[in-house]
């Protein structure tokens, strides 16, 4: 099993910054999106937000986060899609530290604005 916590940290403060010359805006804008993303997951999973672990996100709870903050905070397709980039993000990050967690990566949340014709 595992927990996110030390992945996050890593890919927020040296990756994303660091390795892809993110700007400070970017940082914070994924920063702010996995923060929502946990805070869902916690509450679905009825586990504290350091508990979670890879393998507990997968595309139904990202598919159930993307239409949960449409709903509950009244996002807009472009907001949606905003959020499932970072998560997309992380998730591709994470295929080269946690080899057994690439089919993860690779379930694709087909959620995006196209679909919402």
């Amino acid at each position: 099993m595992t927990t996110l916590a030390s992945h996050l940290s890593t890919f927020l403060r040296e990756y994303l910054p660091r390795d892809r010359a993110a700007s400070t805006h970017t940082c914070e804008a994924y920063a702010y999106s996995l923060m929502l993303l946990l805070r869902f997951a916690s509450e679905r999973l009825r586990v504290t937000p350091s508990q979670i672990n890879l393998a507990q996100v997968d595309s139904p709870l990202v598919l159930a986060f993307l239409t949960d903050i449409e709903k509950s905070r009244g996002n807009t397709a472009r907001t949606r899609n905003a959020r499932l980039a970072a998560i997309k993000s992380f998730f591709r990050y994470l295929e080269y530290r946690e080899p057994l967690h690439i089919e993860q990566g690779r379930q694709n949340p087909r959620h995006s604005a196209e679909e919402d014709g």
